[in-house]
């Protein structure tokens, strides 16, 4: 078992000039990478995500903007 990001646009689409996400050996893994590296994705447009375990989903979509 592998964890990933996958990633969305504003509209809800995955970017397509966007690399796939790094494997994650843990969730725990994943969820300190995403949150030492949401700045450079929102400014990459990536709007949301959401945590992958294989291919289903552990929870998300999430946003990466601030909350006002």
């Amino acid at each position: 078992m592998t964890f990933h990001w996958a990633y969305q646009a504003p509209d809800g689409t995955e970017p397509s000039d966007r690399p796939a996400s790094q494997a994650f050996p843990t969730q725990s893994d994943a969820e300190t990478w995403i949150g030492e590296n949401w700045r450079g994705l929102l400014e990459s447009g990536v709007d949301q995500v959401a945590l992958m375990e294989d291919d289903h989903a552990v929870y998300g979509p999430m946003s990466l903007r601030p909350a006002d």
